[in-house]
């Protein structure tokens, strides 16, 4: 038995242990795998029960349903999985840039849970962010599992998240695009092959299981020369869409927590709002795939003014999901605001031009989408990538470059930070890793305190002060009161020479005259970050701790990096 153990830490470190990249590759696989099976079994799921409760859609009280199902996934989340709601991408980023992407393992299957009774139940939410939450878990636990260190682990962290996305939109590029372009924010190419072949996995599972070829099916389009101008257009208005879908789910957010109802009398009020605006406007319900697919075919029945209408009945829909307490992700209602966006738009263009020659209504729900996408996500790439894959439409793809540039551009210049990274930058937990203010953030600055410092009586004469630094190697001397030991300034020898090379004045000056009290001081508690901005402001290669009037010691911009160098290795080392 000792010996096939032996066996197999030899294969082990030969294969995998001494070759990063085949080691990410096979993990990778291996994660891809596994959240394109969570994925699949999530659609499959609410696909079912969607169906199932679809005939109870016509009585009266239908509009509990949402409710319902708002109050499951919530009590669960709150009672057994000990999980917020919400939609986790902003938790998955904020453990990728804090703590090298460490996640938890019940989260690899309690958002599932969760979105499912959601959206199943008419929710308005989507089932991508809770796959992503799923598949970075599970990756991030095969790098638990495999010992691997933080940079490693983020990149299996990628894989899981590329092979949900690949498996629940059967869109492998869109899975790669978003791991590395929206969760880990940084195109490295060590990255780039174990996430690109987990994204493969994951679609490859979804296709065995579900064989289909696109989401959305439609006849080809035909995308001319003329429809620049009015892509242009729809670009300013999707960006314009996209600012106000983010902000109102903020604000929708915002007042439920101010709200002083329970958390389960939110979630009650939040469903049932969705249910009754459901009952006379059902394109607000789940994720609306059918009325996407019925919005690019053609055959959306709906009326420029109702259209119109259903767009803000969506934004506030999801809101009220999202923000009172449901869970779910922000794709799927992106897709149905941007196609309804795009036929609006299309609409109003022939009733302005009826003889205009331009594309088919379909093929502007199709820029729709992508301009709603690329503005809220602000990742242009996915937006492009994703509505190509998911509805095959690639006759459409210069227009849709156009769409997807100006409205994610457009967007950042109103909004600067996109809707999953908002309340991290707002709190100050948005860190890239590599970045200097990640590596910073690891560092304490009880860590960088040089303590070995003698101090010094502010009211000793300048002779006793001239023995004591002929006995010393320190440039810096603490001045402190003689009885309370209270800091008082510091004393640098470079400011003292004019002093030091007068001996007739060693009896006459005491070092209360001489040292310097206005010096900027920094606290135990402080960011080092702020700290170290403090010392470039005033010039300083060296500045005094001070902790409740107390002398603690000296922080070097020396020994900073030192210990940064150090950091930076550990995070970057392969092992």
């Amino acid at each position: 038995m000792q010996t096939i153990k032996n066996i197999y830490k030899t294969i082990y470190y030969k294969l995998f242990r001494l070759d990063d990249r085949l080691l990410l590759i096979v993990a990778g696989s291996i994660a891809g795998i596994c959240s394109g099976l969570a994925a699949v079994a999530l659609r499959l799921s609410l696909e079912s029960v969607t169906e199932l409760l679809h005939p109870l859609r016509h009585y009266w009280w239908a509009f509990v349903l949402p409710a319902i199902g708002a109050l499951l996934s919530s009590l669960y989340l709150e009672k057994i999985s000990r999980e917020g709601a919400g939609h986790g991408i902003p938790e998955v980023i904020y453990a990728v840039s804090r703590y090298g992407g460490l996640l938890r393992l019940r989260s690899s299957y309690s958002r599932l849970i969760s979105s499912f009774l959601t959206i199943s139940s008419g929710g308005s939410a989507g089932p991508e962010a809770p796959v992503v939450m799923s598949g970075s878990a599970i990756g991030s636990n095969i790098a638990k599992f495999l010992g691997l260190n933080d940079r490693q682990r983020i990149t299996l962290v990628g894989c899981g998240t590329a092979g949900a996305i690949a498996a629940i939109f059967n869109a492998p590029i869109a899975g790669l695009v978003f791991s590395i372009e929206v969760l880990l924010g940084e195109w490295k190419f060590v990255n780039i092959i174990p996430i690109a072949i987990a994204a493969v996995a994951g679609a490859q599972v979804s296709q065995s299981i579900i064989p289909e070829q696109v989401l959305f099916n439609h006849e080809p389009f035909k995308m001319m020369f003329v429809d620049i101008l009015p892509s242009l257009g729809l670009a300013i208005l999707t960006a314009l869409i996209s600012v106000l879908f983010t902000k109102s789910l903020r604000k929708l957010g915002r007042i439920a927590k101010k709200s002083s109802l329970p958390f389960w009398g939110r979630v009650i009020v939040g469903g049932c709002a969705v249910g009754a605006i459901g009952s006379f406007m059902p394109v607000v319900l789940g994720e609306g795939y059918h009325f996407i697919q019925s919005m690019i075919s053609g055959t959306f029945s709906m009326g420029l003014f109702l259209t119109f209408v259903a767009i803000f009945a969506k934004i506030f829909a999801t809101g009220m999901t999202l923000g009172w307490g449901g869970s779910g992700g922000i794709f799927a209602p992106c897709l149905v605001i941007g196609s309804l966006t795009g036929v609006v738009f299309h609409k109003a263009l022939f009733l302005l031009l009826p003889s205009a020659d331009i594309a088919s209504e379909g093929a502007y729900a199709l820029l729709g989408m992508t301009g709603i996408i690329s503005g809220v996500m602000q990742a242009p790439l996915t937006g492009i990538f994703l509505i190509v894959e998911i509805t095959g439409g690639y006759e459409t793809i210069l227009p849709l470059i156009l769409v997807s540039s100006i409205s994610c551009t457009m967007s950042h210049y109103i909004e600067p930070a996109s809707y999953y990274l908002k309340d991290l930058i707002e709190r100050g937990q948005f860190m890239r890793p590599g970045t200097d203010a990640r590596i910073l953030s690891d560092l304490r600055l009880n860590e960088l305190v040089e303590t070995d410092y003698t101090k010094v009586s502010e009211n000793m004469v300048f002779r006793d002060f001239i023995e004591i630094i002929k006995l010393s190697k320190q440039n810096f001397f603490p001045v402190v009161e003689d009885k309370t030991d209270i800091y008082k300034g510091v004393i640098q020898l470079s400011t003292i020479r004019r002093y030091a090379l007068e001996p007739g004045m060693y009896d006459m000056v005491f070092l209360n005259q001489v040292m310097d009290a206005e010096i900027i001081t920094a606290s135990l508690e402080d960011d080092l970050q702020d700290v170290l901005d403090s010392m470039d402001l005033n010039n300083m290669d060296t500045i005094p701790v001070v902790e409740n009037d107390r002398f603690v010691g000296m922080i070097a911009k020396t020994r900073v990096l030192d210990l940064y160098r150090r950091e930076l290795i550990m995070q970057t080392n392969i092992q």
